[in-house]
């Protein structure tokens, strides 16, 4: 067996928690930003989820699985992303 060939199958072997740094990105952006950043996100998401799904795409990888719980749990985040937004906003101008 190849340097090569050692270094990449010990590097497949090794955890990379890359994940918990996106989710950590994440939860900062909300943080800081608002319920505008889970706007963009949930967007984000659903417009991929439904390009996904118009490609054939019927089941995920995703807790929920089906494709349609998907777009509905992100559009329900989405709206009450924006309702937050609209609610910050009240807020502000009166």
């Amino acid at each position: 067996m190849s340097a090569t060939q050692e270094a990449q199958g010990s590097a497949a072997a090794t955890y990379d928690p890359l994940r918990l740094c996106v989710f950590t990105t994440v939860a900062l952006l909300t943080w800081v930003l608002g319920p505008a950043v889970v706007v963009a996100f949930a967007v984000l998401g659903f417009v991929g989820y439904l390009k996904a799904r118009r490609a054939g795409l019927m089941r995920s990888k995703c807790a929920l699985r089906d494709t349609r719980l998907v777009l509905g749990y992100l559009g329900l985040v989405g709206l009450s992303a924006l309702a937050g937004v609209g609610w910050q906003l009240w807020g502000l101008l009166r």
